[in-house]
């Protein structure tokens, strides 16, 4: 293990502008790194940070959410283990899968897309970031859940406001009081629609929600609140980041958006392989259960352990040319890339891997299709750079593109 390595540090401003240069120094010299301002042992790896995801030995555990997630969202399903954790995910999982997702929130998708698409289509120019990817994702989910999408720009602070409150590594007291601030008006938004859902049930993912039940066991509105929050956080900014990475790499490799305009099943590994490449979420922490040895050193029992999702999926030693975009890579298979079997981490593995995966697939899938139908010649306007920003979540903070406006009206599949 090294303590002090070559790589700059992670609340430094290099390692913000340029993470990836940063991360193959840790791979290299530091793979078991001490990171004193975050008081953590940080793992850069792919096979160590796939191993921690899958714990297979029970070494590792969620309960530093408590102090990470908890102040904000509430105590939710990630900080659960055993029995509690497979009961809740069993009450929450069935939204997201299979023919719920399909019959009744895949129009739900669909919809929000093309609405979005109509505001922008006939101008030949828009900020993909702000005028799409911010708001689909959240739109899509404000909707499942049957809450008024008037309330959008609210529900865009709010999860904006968790988020920086989660990647607060540098302990800024502004984003941690404003992350407080979120979790009270949140609590006082949701908790009395829930307790009316209670009463008069519709046919929304809310109601849903509230009258699960597994076991004999149900939520209370105390944990459906918790859940729609990271729902509304984790949902709304990693599809929205992951959407724009997309896109913009698909355009820095105009043979490749060619193909995936003339062969649309190909999405699906492109945005397995944008995920791979350009992770949204950059970094997740787990707690070590016991003394654990891996990276070529020991973590204590206790110790919080940050795994770098960034760094693991570019280890050359797992993937060919990691630092290239290549949507056929042979190591990504879109049959496996948005289940628990994933060869990339982007959505985490074991019993903790994302219960909103498939949801991402489908909104991706939908709005890459619908976008590529109403910008036939898209191309990154004039003069346009395209800067990253971000530590804990990562993303492109603007994408401008220029194209011919197309008519509205619905493009052939």
């Amino acid at each position: 293990m090294t303590r002090t390595g070559k790589a700059p540090d992670l609340i430094s401003p290099e390692f913000a502008a340029d993470p990836y240069r940063a991360y193959s120094l840790l791979r290299e010299h530091s793979p078991l790194l001490w990171h004193e301002p975050t008081s953590s042992y940080v793992l850069s790896r792919y096979e160590d940070v796939r191993r921690v995801f899958q714990d297979r030995e029970g070494a590792f555990s969620t309960e530093n959410y408590g102090w990470q997630l908890e102040p904000v969202h509430g105590r939710t399903i990630l900080q659960l283990d055993g029995r509690d954790h497979s009961t809740r995910r069993a009450l929450v999982a069935p939204a997201f899968r299979g023919r719920e997702l399909q019959e009744r929130f895949l129009p739900v998708i669909e919809r929000n897309s093309r609405a979005l698409i109509d505001g922008f289509r006939h101008r030949g120019r828009v900020d993909l970031v702000s005028e799409y990817a911010t708001r689909f994702p959240i739109n899509v989910i404000v909707d499942m859940l049957g809450l008024d999408q008037g309330d959008h720009d609210r529900f865009h602070d709010w999860y904006s406001a968790i988020i920086a409150f989660l990647g607060n590594l540098s302990q800024d007291p502004g984003v941690t009081e404003a992350g407080l601030r979120t979790r009270d008006e949140f609590a006082d938004y949701l908790l009395p629609i829930i307790a009316e859902r209670r009463k008069n049930p519709g046919d929304d993912l809310l109601s849903k929600l509230c009258q699960a039940e597994v076991d004999g066991t149900r939520m209370t509105d105390e944990e459906v609140k918790a859940f729609c929050s990271l729902l509304l956080a984790a949902g709304g900014e990693t599809t929205d980041k992951a959407l724009a990475s997309l896109f913009a790499n698909l355009i820095t490799h105009p043979e490749q958006l060619a193909a995936v305009r003339e062969d649309r099943s190909l999405i699906p590994r492109a945005f397995a392989e944008s995920l791979r490449l350009t992770p949204p979420v950059q970094m997740i922490m787990r707690q070590a259960a016991r003394d654990v040895e891996i990276g070529g050193g020991t973590v204590p029992a206790g110790a919080t352990v940050t795994c770098l999702i960034g760094s693991a999926n570019r280890d050359p030693d797992r993937f060919h040319a990691p630092e290239a975009f290549d949507l056929y890579r042979s190591e990504l298979s879109e049959t496996t890339s948005f289940s628990a079997a994933a060869e990339h981490l982007s959505f985490a593995l074991g019993r903790h891997f994302c219960v909103g995966a498939l949801l991402a697939e489908a909104e991706v899938r939908v709005g890459v299709n619908d976008l590529l139908d109403a910008m036939p010649d898209l191309r990154l306007a004039e003069g346009a750079e395209l800067v990253e920003q971000g530590l804990f979540t990562r993303g492109l903070r603007e994408l401008p593109l220029e194209f011919s406006p197309v008519p509205q009206q619905r493009g052939a599949r």
